[in-house]
């Protein structure tokens, strides 16, 4: 690259960069916008589903166990699996899981709950060796509570996060 041309490309590069420090730009996925969400207190299902989830939207919403809370977040468990495709006898060759998680954010200090509910699917392989089919399984819970943690944490940051519509 020549001196012009590199030059060139470094002041398109400070220009760009001035653009978006002055518009406002804040990562969705930064600490600092997820600062109001840290003091969720969150409840699941006494499950291993549901300690998976805690697990996750705990880390989502970087939630600091040292101040108190101020919102509490309860969340319900619909799992549910179906069987897709099928060997040759007659046994399932995948599965479809599918996870409704109903949550309800309601502020300690009183007022209105806010509600929702957000689902997500995953599918896995069937082994015929049972340990493998039982891992297969957890990891397929493993991911879909990592999923349904991110969706509950941008469906608050909508509710409840700096952009949130103002609240009477």
């Amino acid at each position: 690259m020549t001196a012009g041309l590199r030059g060139l490309w470094l002041g398109g590069a400070a220009a760009l960069m001035l653009v978006v420090s002055a518009c406002g730009f804040t990562p969705l996925y930064g600490e600092a916008t997820t600062a109001g969400l840290s003091r969720i207190a969150v409840e699941t299902p006494d499950t291993r589903l549901g300690y998976r989830l805690r697990e996750r939207l705990e880390d989502a919403l970087l939630y600091d166990r040292t101040l108190a809370p101020e919102w509490r977040l309860d969340v319900t468990l619909e799992p549910s699996r179906r069987p897709l495709g099928r060997r040759i006898d007659d046994t399932a060759a995948r599965y479809e899981m599918t996870l409704i998680g109903q949550w309800t954010l309601t502020p300690l200090s009183g007022g209105e709950a806010l509600a929702g509910s957000e689902t997500v699917t995953v599918t896995y392989a069937v082994s015929d060796q049972p340990y493998a089919a039982i891992a297969a399984q957890e990891d397929a819970e493993e991911r879909a509570a990592e999923a349904l943690a991110q969706r509950v944490r941008l469906a608050l940051f909508h509710a409840v996060g700096p952009t949130a519509p103002a609240r009477p």
